[in-house]
């Protein structure tokens, strides 16, 4: 038993079965409803105000969780808010009746909140208004504690002794009314965060590792929004089939209409047209709609309408000049793969391989993934270009400018030095 554990083990935490047995490894308590019962869904603006006060008046951390509804709906917005705090219970926030947030955001922003898996969260929470300026993460503090499973009920499970609810993680939250299995399973979500996080704090302070969590949250709270990714057409499943450019353009008139039907229908894109059938399309290159619907996911249930609109695209890429297909293998920012490194550049193949097998056993040694540690891809930039004469100080402004943290640099910076050193630097 870890030192959490038995931290959560002495707690008598305020739920359904009282303290968890001393034997939390082998008898996890179900943990079947709510302290307080399954809280209403907050729909109007009235109920809202109620627990913005509420909240305001509450003390501690506030646990969040929010899920959506990826694989039904277009996007990625939330369809559901949980949050609970001392002094003012649990709650579930309709965001389709409540759109606007940013009430509940501004009176919780000083607090910390806790989150598992944040940055899948706060994209979402983002767009309703709701934006920490703190955060405690347990699913990387779980990571960096050397949890060999993170995922909130095998956390909950392992630390605290309780076994959660499974099977609605995955379900249609845009459904409405929504089941009250779903709303006890997403109330129980935010139902032991903080207990869960507190005993994740007193792990992490014996392992000597609190203060490395602490910079990755900030770094997570303060991260801006991502930018939109550039030509996210080429990342269509199957993409490597595609190699000439007019196949290419197929593909990205035939995503960009099926992403245009996604968002004006609302659904998935993936229930509009499959990326399979995108693929066979731009292969085949179809002449008119009977060849079109030959071919695999384009079949005789599909309406004439649809077929028409895809055989359009499908045209449109044909009709196309030459000078204004997409251009193949645009390549990335950054170092080619790795695997092409020992034809490319040998010395380049020789610093990779020496700073890998010194990070892989440093964090072995800290019991915590490799890519938490640093990852794969700043140990890359540095192997592939590394500063001329390189320094630890060099190194850690290099690291630095790559977005690495300070515990990160102070950890890696000398093994980097010395792999360096297995081959000459580039400049």
């Amino acid at each position: 038993m870890t030192d959490a554990q038995e931290t959560a083990a002495e707690t008598a935490l305020r739920t359904t079965g009282g303290a968890p047995p001393d034997d939390v490894d082998t008898a996890p308590i179900p943990l079947l409803e709510p302290r307080e019962g399954i809280p209403p869904v907050i729909a109007t603006d009235e109920a809202l105000a109620e627990v913005i006060a509420a909240f305001a008046a509450g003390t501690g951390p506030v646990a969040v969780d929010a899920e959506r509804a990826s694989g039904y709906r277009y996007g990625q917005r939330a369809y559901l808010v949980q949050l609970r705090r001392e002094g003012a219970g649990s709650a579930l926030i309709d965001p389709v009746g409540c759109p606007d947030l940013s009430g509940l955001g501004d009176v919780i922003a000083d607090a910390e909140w806790v989150l598992h898996a944040a940055t899948q969260d706060l994209p979402c929470l983002r767009e309703i208004g709701m934006v920490p300026t703190r955060i405690f993460d347990t699913e990387l503090a779980g990571r960096l504690a050397g949890f060999p499973r993170v995922g909130l009920g095998a956390m909950v499970e392992n630390v605290l002794g309780y076994a959660l609810e499974k099977g609605h993680s995955a379900v249609d939250w845009s459904t409405r009314p929504l089941p009250d299995p779903w709303l006890r399973y997403a109330a129980l979500d935010v139902e032991l965060l903080v207990d869960l996080r507190d005993a994740l704090e007193k792990e992490l302070e014996r392992q000597g590792k609190l203060e490395w969590a602490l910079e990755e949250f900030d770094a997570i709270a303060s991260a801006p929004p991502a930018p939109p990714r550039k030509d996210p057409w080429r990342r269509t499943s199957g993409m490597h089939k595609v190699r000439r450019r007019r196949q290419m353009a197929v593909v990205r008139e035939l995503w960009t209409t099926r992403d245009t039907v996604a968002q004006r229908r609302d659904v998935s894109p993936g229930k509009v047209l499959g990326d399979g059938a995108i693929v066979e399309a731009a292969l085949a290159l179809p002449v008119n709609v009977t060849a079109l619907t030959a071919l695999p996911g384009f079949g005789h249930r599909m309406g004439r309408r649809a077929l028409d609109q895809w055989q359009a695209a499908v045209d449109r890429a044909r009709a196309l000049p030459d000078n204004e297909l997409p251009q193949p293998g645009t390549q990335l920012a950054g170092p080619p793969p790795p695997r092409a490194w020992a034809d490319k550049d040998p010395a380049a193949a020789a610093r990779l391989s020496a700073a890998r097998a010194a990070v892989s056993a440093l964090a072995e040694e800290l019991n915590m993934p490799q890519e938490n540690l640093m990852t794969p891809d700043t140990v890359r930039r540095v192997c592939w270009e590394p500063p001329r004469d390189p320094t630890e100080e060099k190194i850690s402004a290099v690291l630095s400018g790559l977005g690495a943290r300070r515990w990160q640099i102070e950890q890696v910076g000398p093994l980097l030095v010395t792999a360096l050193q297995a081959g000459p630097a580039q400049s």
